[in-house]
Order: structure tokens, then C-alpha cells, then sequence
């Protein structure tokens, strides 16, 4: 997280992972009852990375695609 701040910025990484990390927390909150708070923590990381990985590689694969046709 402080590489990511430090690399783009607070509030580029805020306007780019900010959907994300909402979305992975309301996930966390309502779907992860592990009754335990380290696995709840461990479960929203996961979530949030991976939503974020999906995103990325979603916009690779449609920008890949845009340049592809002319």
C-alpha cells in the first residue's frame, strides 16, 4: 500500500482502487463469518485483490482489443 501511495500518488490510488476496496468490504461484511477476525482481514484482502486483478485485467483485454481494430 505505501508503494502504491508513493509510486501514483494518494489520490490516483484512491480514485483507482476506491470501487474495489468498497466493494471487497461490503463482501467481507456480509458473505465472510469465519469467526475470526485475522481470516475476515485475510478474506477481504484476497477479495479486494482479486477484484482489482479482474478489473485490471478486463480493461487489458478490452484496451488489447480496441487497438486491434482499426
Amino acid at each position: 500500500m505505501f508503494t502504491l501511495i508513493k509510486e501514483i500518488g494518494i489520490k490516483r490510488s484512491f480514485n483507482s482502487e476506491a470501487p474495489y476496496l468498497i466493494v471487497a468490504f461490503l463482501i467481507a461484511e456480509f458473505f465472510y463469518k469465519f469467526h475470526s477476525f485475522a481470516l475476515e482481514c485475510i478474506g477481504f484482502l484476497v477479495t479486494w485483490f482479486m477484484l482489482s486483478a479482474i478489473a485490471a485485467w478486463t480493461r487489458g483485454q478490452m484496451t488489447a482489443t480496441k487497438s486491434s481494430n482499426p
